[in-house]
């Protein structure tokens, strides 16, 4: 049972990246635009997360430390502050749209507005990390994430032309009035939403708190690719659902309730209550993951005390940093900027931060001192390779293609 339990930080960690506020978003927009067309985008960033979260799970559990902490001690001070910039903005931004995430799914559930939410869901994200136990919270909202299988059930219920979406997912093409700029910006994006940096800053700081050792790496690649496979796969039920309700009707994905509209089509009131409180679930969970990363990349970056295993008067650095981050997150959100206009942006602009991640983590997985014998071979290496250069080309293509396009307009 306690291997069991053990995956849920895998699945914590997937629901948090895969179908976080930035991906139900983001997968449901493309399916509406594009159908499955896309859907080859979100195949690739399951193998990429998979393959470098294992080699993260793999230096935590030979090394017992996190991979931040490595990263400035194995690259120097310098190049330590710049992959911890990097990837802070980019946690930062994603944390502003997952406490609007949070907001807006008691909008939905309330009909009160989202920004008289705000506060409490900002409170509520400190007091969780407060007052829960590590373990307990990644149980509670890693399996209460999973209700978001409803999109899968609901897919089916709909009764798509399976051959249809089967056509549309093995020809990766623009449709419509649709262009290649377009294409590729979402693409990106959805690469993006795939890959954030926070995931695997979270994951390894998630194997210290659960002390995992060379026994654990079994548990930990379980949790790899359990995990992120099954977010990757509601990712792709999320864009099904869209892709048969709003494409052939040419209605755009503009909110979240527009993004829970077909499970409520296909299975009425019951399927909405299942939805809404999938959706809260990976979207706290996601709120939850966001704000530890902020503190774990700075307090690991600086020396400091961290993590949930100590006593918050031990770890009060660790701690304000958080607390700082979720009242900017929180005095953002209030000046009424659009939650789903930050998570869009969100997923594209972790997708230039992509390569200042995943290259530091590339060098450490190679390092005997840090992972003995467990180094990569020469198989991993060459995937890593590949997808640090598919990172760099995404990475360099973002900004260009955000102009281009107006945003994706």
């Amino acid at each position: 049972m306690k291997k069991v339990l053990g995956v849920t930080l895998g699945i914590l960690t997937a629901i948090g990246g895969f179908v976080d506020i930035g991906d139900l978003v983001t997968n449901a927009l493309v399916g509406a635009r594009f159908g499955l067309h896309m859907a080859w985008v979100v195949i690739v960033g399951v193998i990429g997360i998979c393959l470098y979260a294992e080699m993260c799970g793999r230096v935590v559990a030979m090394s017992g430390r996190p991979v931040f902490d490595l990263i400035r001690e194995r690259l120097g001070p310098r190049t330590g502050l710049l992959t911890l910039v990097a990837s802070f903005l980019v946690t930062l931004l994603t944390l502003i749209a997952e406490i609007g995430g949070v907001a807006l799914a008691f909008e939905l559930a309330s009909g009160v507005n989202y920004l008289l939410w705000m506060p409490l869901a900002a409170f509520a994200v400190w007091l969780v990390i407060w007052r829960v136990k590590f373990s307990r919270l990644e149980q509670v909202f890693g399996l209460m994430g999973l209700l978001l299988v409803v999109f899968a059930v609901a897919l089916f219920k709909l009764g798509p032309d399976w051959g249809e979406l089967l056509h549309q997912a093995t020809r990766p093409h623009p449709i419509g009035h649709e262009d290649w700029s377009t294409y590729a910006y979402f693409a990106i994006a959805l690469f993006g939403a795939a890959m954030t940096p926070y995931e695997v800053f979270f994951f390894s700081s998630g194997g210290v708190e659960e002390k995992w050792t060379r026994r654990d790496l079994v548990t930990a690649r379980s949790n790899v690719f359990v995990g992120f496979p099954l977010g990757g796969l509601l990712s792709l039920a999320i864009m099904g659902c869209t892709a048969v309700l709003f494409l052939p009707a040419g209605i755009q994905v503009g909110t979240l309730g527009q993004v829970t509209l077909p499970v409520a089509v296909a299975l009425g009131k019951i399927g909405l209550a299942i939805v809404l409180i999938g959706v809260f679930a990976a979207t706290f969970g996601a709120a939850l993951e966001t704000a530890l990363s902020c503190g774990y990349t700075i307090a690991q970056y600086r020396g400091w005390q961290w993590g949930k295993l100590v006593r918050p008067r031990e770890a009060s650095r660790f701690h304000v940093v958080m607390i700082v981050c979720l009242v900017l997150a929180m005095l953002t959100l209030l000046t009424s900027v659009d939650p789903v206009l930050v998570t869009e942006y969100s997923v594209v602009f972790a997708a230039m931060a992509l390569p200042l991640t995943y290259l530091p983590i590339l060098i450490v997985a190679n390092d005997p001192d840090y992972v003995g014998e467990e180094t990569n071979g020469p198989v991993r290496n060459a995937f890593g390779l590949v997808y640090l250069a598919l990172l760099v080309v995404a990475s360099l293509a973002a900004i260009p293609l955000m102009i281009i396009t107006k945003g994706g307009q």
